[in-house]
């Protein structure tokens, strides 16, 4: 790399300085000068609030609204310290346990007070599923301490998008920094809209309203639908972070002198990687239980549609399409979404580098980007729940599969059964037969 020894003698007895050359310099480029001067005030109130604002990392950032929205509810104590480190903060932990047993002793009097379905001429059948089903609308209120068991997880994932951060702009020499918009705010503020709105005409078409009743259920069904927004907008953070690191790395390989850049772009996508995988640990239980839950939800309101179908459509049958709907949208961005996050991470940066020209680059540059591919390859993207499943759009297919399968037999059931026999009498002539036996 150097032309000659310092201090050799050169053309004419001249001593030549030596010359390093520097893989992927440009020599040609204008020294660039930069003037330092006094600033302005009002110029480093600007610059102060700038770094204040992304302070806690962008993935913070966009799910500021509905993490504030969570803590409110009693859902997720998890918040940054004055050292910007997440962890579960003690007094919203103390506000979250208080909140919750006034929840739960709300929830008690329902049971105690049970609500009146409205009685028609449709059938025993329609009438008991939906007996069945305001009584299913209560189980996600165990999703709130399978929140607090899981926050310490959830805070982890926050703490380790710091240190990705930190090493972004070590590579990068800038913050990173994504588009946002108002998508946050609109998907926390629209989801409390459109669970209570479901509940309220859930209560109008298929119970007697009595407003006392119908504060629980909307509390609870906010519930389902925030935990499955608070996944959609951190998957979507993912992936829109994963989309522009890899447009950075399609840019730097068009001009990639050393090596050593694309080694550190792989190590930023394996802790990228690690944080995908973090994410569905973090969320295991919840959303095993949430998924769990809306597959029963659909089937149920499914069942009580096709039930009573011979009858007509009539007034019950759209509290039933509207829950069906609902739990059938939250499942599917829930499975959507996090498919999508797992593509942008892994696919779409095996994509940028098999697109390389790898004719005009070093060795070392050429091992280092096949080292990348093979990285992509052996680790794993997909967000599995422990383990046990990885969720994506097989797993939205195998759940409406099995769906089908059950309506299906359920269906066959009811068609088999006379028609003059009704849910009671069915009941009492089955135990006459169990004490027969006896």
């Amino acid at each position: 790399m150097y032309t000659s020894n310092f201090g050799d003698s050169g053309v004419n007895g001249q001593v030549q300085k030596r010359g390093v050359y520097l893989e992927g310099s440009n020599f040609y480029e204008p020294v660039r000068v930069t003037k330092v001067g006094a600033t302005h005030p009002n110029h480093t109130a600007a610059l102060a609030f700038a770094l204040q604002k992304n302070r806690n990392g962008v993935l913070y950032e966009f799910l500021k609204p509905m993490m504030y929205q969570m803590r409110a509810m009693a859902v997720l104590p998890v918040g940054p310290d004055e050292n910007n480190h997440f962890t579960v903060r003690l007094l919203s932990m103390i506000y979250c346990v208080i909140f919750y047993l006034l929840i739960l002793a709300y929830v008690g009097y329902i049971k105690w007070d049970r609500v009146e379905i409205n009685k028609s001429a449709e059938g025993k059948f329609e009438e008991a599923v939906i007996d069945y089903l305001f009584t299913v609308y209560l189980f996600p209120v165990v999703l709130v301490p399978i929140s607090w068991y899981e926050s310490r997880k959830i805070a982890n994932v926050f703490n380790e998008w710091s240190k990705f951060e930190a090493i972004y702009k070590k590579l990068k020499d800038k913050d990173l920094d994504i588009f946002i918009g108002n998508k946050p705010l609109i998907v926390t503020l629209a989801l409390p809209v459109i669970a209570c709105g479901t509940m309220v005409i859930n209560h109008m078409t298929m119970a007697q309203f009595r407003t006392l009743q119908v504060i629980p259920y909307c509390y609870i069904n906010i519930i389902t639908c925030v935990l499955g927004g608070i996944w959609y907008l951190m998957c979507d953070g993912i992936a829109r972070v994963a989309t522009l690191i890899a447009q950075d790395l399609e840019v730097s390989l068009r001009h990639v002198g050393p090596s050593q850049l694309v080694a550190e772009y792989r190590a930023m996508w394996m802790l990228l990687s690690k944080i995908v995988r973090d994410v569905g640990m973090a969320f295991t239980f919840e959303i095993i239980f949430l998924a769990l839950y809306l597959f029963f939800i659909i089937t149920l309101t499914i069942y009580g549609l096709f039930s009573q179908i011979q009858s007509g459509f009539g007034i019950k049958d759209v509290g039933l399409t509207i829950t069906a709907s609902l739990a059938t949208m939250v499942l599917y961005y829930i499975c959507d979404e996090a498919h999508y996050a797992s593509y942008c991470v892994k696919v779409l940066f095996q994509k940028k580098l098999l697109l390389v020209e790898l004719s005009w680059m070093n060795e070392d540059a050429q091992q280092e980007i096949q080292m990348f591919l093979r990285a992509t390859e052996m680790s794993e993207t997909s967000m599995s729940l422990g383990g046990f499943f990885d969720v994506n759009r097989t797993l939205f297919k195998s759940l409406l599969a099995t769906m089908v399968t059950y309506l299906v037999v359920l269906l066959q059931f009811q068609i088999s059964l006379p028609e003059d026999l009704d849910t009671g009498h069915i009941l009492s002539t089955m135990a006459s037969l169990l004490s027969t036996v006896k």
